[in-house]
């Protein structure tokens, strides 16, 4: 203690009596620590992609116009032997320069009376590429000693050496060694030859006068001097020296790889400069492109010229293949990223109308819904075949993608809840409330992106997977944003028995019903082979064909098509079925077949369903079968088509008490559609049989019913002209429960004549507004508002 006491007066004493000094070696000290900028290098950057596997993507030049790429953390080995062999064998022994390497440059340089020796060590190198445009001096060459070792104080000689490496000049506008090696050599640093790596290491030694392409000779001089260099010192063996000085030199630049160009640009909006590791699959996106490359060049003989194509993983919500276009030409647009623009949904929103119906219990899976001629207002819905089927199952109506029964269905559900299932999925191009759509929003009336569209069906599959796994608990954040970099990682929020939007077995019976959908016609005999998957997919084709798309989803994967024209142009034949569906499949066909998903029991109940009806069976279906629906659906009304008729011994008529002895009456359950939908249904269904006429001496009590078939109410028709200009009549149809009885037909109260049988009435109005009439001989009428126009 006193030792140190004494030690501690005796360096006051020394810093009194050498005040000055003192000051002006730590006036010195202080400058040296901060001689040293905090940034060495301020130089925009290059904004490079890599896949998952750090494979180059693709890269955007800097904003300076150099490509130099974001530093690196490490410098590849035979670069760095190369480098350290050809620039500074001493570098891991020196504080930062070398001072028989100055002695001999300064020697050498006096002797010939011109600087022709720098002497320079790696770090002093570094020094000098981060104070640009500074002359080559002795004054600044001390500089470079001073800063040189403040750096070495700084850094670890690794991170020096990859300072260096990262910011050497390779000729031309190319800056580091990444660069580089993708520039000249079309691979990365870390693939290069010997021979590669020679030739980059003595390219920073001039590079305005040696460079790929420039002073051919002395570039293979000097490259192959330092490969004998590398062969004295035994870092190379004879066979590995002999088989590089064989070797080539690059005789031009490369481009760079556009592997992913679109997501290039995504990333470059938040992340310019910068190097981001994506979760894209470079074989996949690959392999993605050139499926997409020879749908191009057959589609665009039709003139449609653009498609993008987005790939998800459902478990991690990761992107794995990202297409925004077409390679088109700058005509149409090539550069434009379709993946998150908003275009025209067409029928892709059917499955969650669908989906919402059976969530909230309104709808059984096969319950029977009306496919007949339909008007709202002044809103007419059509199917795409132009046909009506009269009652079509739910299921059906949307593996068909059926519009009128779609349409109908959205009606009875309700705008408004359909709308708010939308806004719980998170579209965000769903920007107006749901009176601005009407019920064209489920046929095409809004837009979306296939982004948003990609992100829903992922998070229904991936509701259902998650339900299925974690003893019927669902998560709070499944409908979250896909990811695209490799370092985000989803959070599907917390468990609850609470579902996020819609329940499992809702999810479970939709793709249960997409499962169907009728494939493309290289596709349509899937079922037959082993190696094909089951996929839940939907086609959508918007008015006009200005948009194709296809979505479909596995267990594990989601995948996205949209084709059309990026300025809007609607072509012929440009259907979802056709266009975009054979790239879904081609692209499926890539990835690792799924299993199919697996049944939510918890969520579902078992019931008596009727058959022919898909409503839950009433007491007097004839054709019964126990299915699994979802639990919500327990409150949906029992067969309404089934009913009890009485019938003669022969069951040819309907009888009552008033004509039969109640012994002699047999009772029979009869399946009885409404009129109308009888009329079209029995067209295409020949086991249905309509109910048997009551016996002429029995008083009739049920009720009688009659529907227009064409026209509809408050119809606007314009009455086609023949070849000789001669105006075409009016035909006007109606279905009776009992066609057999005569009707009576009035036009604004003038009567026309009479129908019996088939009731259809040829007629030639005028044009204005009218009235028809039709009152059959029991009383029973029927009117109908229509407007003519000429």
């Amino acid at each position: 203690m006193y030792s140190k006491l004494i030690k501690t007066l005796k360096f006051h004493n020394f810093l009194n009596r050498h005040r000055v000094k003192s000051m002006v070696i730590l006036t010195l000290l202080v400058a040296y620590y901060f001689c040293l900028p905090k940034t060495l290098f301020k130089d925009p950057t290059a904004t490079v992609i890599t896949s998952d596997s750090n494979e180059l993507l693709g890269a955007l030049i800097a904003d300076d116009g150099q490509w130099r790429f974001p530093a690196n953390d490490s410098v590849p080995d035979k670069f760095k032997l190369c480098i350290l062999q050809f620039e500074d064998e001493y570098f891991y022994k020196h504080p930062g320069f070398n001072p028989v390497s100055i002695f001999k440059a300064l020697k050498g340089n006096l002797n010939s009376g011109s600087v022709k020796r720098g002497g320079s060590t790696l770090t002093q190198q570094v020094i000098r590429l981060s104070r640009k445009g500074q002359s080559r001096t002795y004054f600044e060459k001390l500089k470079e000693i001073i800063l040189a070792t403040r750096l070495e104080f700084r850094l670890s000689k690794d991170e020096i050496l990859n300072l260096y490496a990262s910011h050497a000049p390779f000729g031309g506008n190319v800056v580091g060694i990444d660069a580089a090696a993708w520039r000249y050599f079309n691979r990365n640093a870390n693939n290069l030859s010997w021979a590669e790596s020679a030739t980059l290491a003595v390219l920073p030694n001039a590079p305005s006068l040696i460079y790929p392409g420039k002073n051919q000779e002395r570039l293979l001089d000097k490259r192959n001097r330092l490969l004998r260099k590398l062969y004295n010192n035994e870092i190379i063996d004879q066979l590995t020296y002999e088989l590089s000085i064989a070797e080539s030199l690059p005789q031009k630049p490369y481009p760079l790889p556009q592997i992913a160009p679109h997501l290039l640009q995504k990333v470059a909006k938040k992340n310019r400069g910068e190097r981001i590791k994506t979760t894209v699959n470079i074989a996949l996106q690959e392999q993605a492109n050139t499926i997409v490359k020879q749908h191009y060049n057959h589609l665009k003989q039709n003139e449609i010229y653009n498609i993008s194509v987005l790939v998800l993983d459902v478990k991690t919500r990761e992107v794995l293949t990202y297409i925004g276009n077409s390679p088109t030409d700058d005509a149409h647009q090539k550069s434009v990223d379709i993946v998150d623009k908003p275009r025209s949904t067409g029928s892709i929103l059917k499955p969650f109308l669908y989906a919402a119906m059976l969530d909230a219990g309104d709808l059984l899976p096969n319950t029977l819904v009306a496919d007949v001629p339909t008007q709202f207002g002044s809103y007419q819905p059509k199917n795409y075949n132009q046909t009506y089927d009269g009652a079509v199952h739910a299921n059906e109506a949307l593996s068909r993608s059926l519009n009128v029964p779609i349409v109908r269905m959205l009606q009875e559900f309700g705008l408004d809840r359909f709308y708010h299932y939308l806004k719980a999925l998170q579209l965000k191009d769903l920007k107006y409330n749901a009176n601005h759509y009407g019920l064209s929003l489920v046929l095409g009336g809004a837009e979306s992106n296939l982004w948003d569209l990609c992100k829903s069906y992922a998070a229904l599959s991936s509701t259902l997977n998650h339900f299925n796994e974690n003893s019927s608990k669902y998560y709070s954040n499944e409908f979250c944003q896909p990811i695209y970099k490799s370092d985000e990682i989803i959070n599907f929020g917390k468990q609850s028995t609470q579902k996020d939007v819609f329940d499992a077995a809702s999810i479970y019976l939709t793709f249960e019903s997409m499962k169907q959908v009728n494939r493309p016609q290289s596709d349509e005999s899937w079922e037959y082979y082993d190696s094909s998957q089951e996929i839940a997919w939907k086609t959508g084709t918007s008015f006009g064909f200005r948009d194709a798309w296809a979505i479909g989803t596995t267990k594990d994967y989601v995948v996205g098509v949209w084709v059309g024209n990026a300025d809007g142009e609607g072509r012929p034949g440009l259907v979802g079925v056709q266009t975009a569906a054979p790239i879904l499949f081609d692209v499926f066909d890539l990835l690792p077949k799924s299993n199919w998903f697996n049944q939510p029991f918890d969520e579902m109940l078992e019931v008596k369903i009727c058959k022919k009806s898909g409503y839950r069976a009433s007491s007097i279906c004839d054709a019964t079968e126990m299915q699994f629906i979802q639990a919500s659906g327990k409150k949906t009304e029992p067969c309404p088509f089934h009913k009890l008729v009485h019938l003669d011994v022969a069951e040819r008529y309907q009888v009552n008490s008033s004509c039969e002895a109640i012994s002699n009456i047999i009772n029979k359950s009869w399946f009885v559609l409404p009129p109308l939908q009888a009329h079209y249904f029995k067209s295409k269904n020949p086991y249905y049989k309509p109910l048997p006429p009551f016996r002429n001496d029995c008083v009739e009590s049920s009720g009688i019913s009659m529907e227009f078939i064409y026209p509809n109410q408050q119809s606007t028709i314009y009455l086609p002209k023949d070849f000789n200009g001669k105006t075409n009549d009016l035909i006007l149809k109606v279905a009776h429960s009992k066609p057999e009885i005569e009707l009576h037909w009035y036009i604004d109260s003038e009567y026309i004549g009479s129908t019996k049988d088939i009731h259809d009435m040829a007629v030639l109005p005028s044009t204005g507004e009218h009235i028809i009439t039709v009152t059959d001989e029991l009383g029973n009428s029927l009117k109908h508002k229509i407007t003519i126009l000429d």
